[in-house]
């Protein structure tokens, strides 16, 4: 087991197998156990679950659902949606998922990009959804001792 602690996260989504394709076959992202209503993903080392949780119709739904959430926070001039999970890569890895991503014709909400740039925490960031609406942030700095640089 890795000395360092990984992280679960479970977060709903409206089709499994569009979870499937955009995790697995988009993400890299190797499928462990699975049922009529869950699937596991191996988020490099980590273990994250797609739980479906289709949109409710009718009056006591949501007018925007939590995963559809569109809150957010100014961050250096982007709009960061407030409900986001991601991952922290290496350098050339992030820049390889950039052309990957776009390749795909991936809508971003943040374009990727360099954020605090020759401040402390500078970073390469992106944001975008999965076909659910959950939104990522993949993220690579290439000094690592800057991930909590004040």
């Amino acid at each position: 087991m890795s000395t360092m602690p990984r992280f679960h996260l479970a977060f709903a989504v409206d089709d499994l197998s569009g979870a499937r394709d955009f995790y697995g076959r988009l993400l890299g992202c190797a499928e462990g156990r699975s049922g009529t209503h869950w699937v596991d993903f191996d988020f490099h080392g980590h273990q994250i679950v797609a739980h479906l949780a289709p949109r409710r119709e009718g009056a006591d739904a949501a007018p925007d659902s939590a995963v559809k959430d569109r809150t957010v926070n100014e961050v250096d001039g982007d709009d960061v949606p407030v409900l986001h999970f991601g991952l922290i890569l290496g350098w050339d890895e992030w820049h390889e998922l950039a052309v990957r991503l776009k390749a795909e014709g991936i809508r971003f909400v943040v374009e990727p990009h360099i954020r605090f740039q020759g401040k402390p925490g500078e970073q390469a960031t992106m944001f975008f959804r999965d076909p659910s609406g959950n939104a990522l942030e993949f993220k690579a700095f290439q000094d690592e001792t800057q991930i909590f640089a004040k």
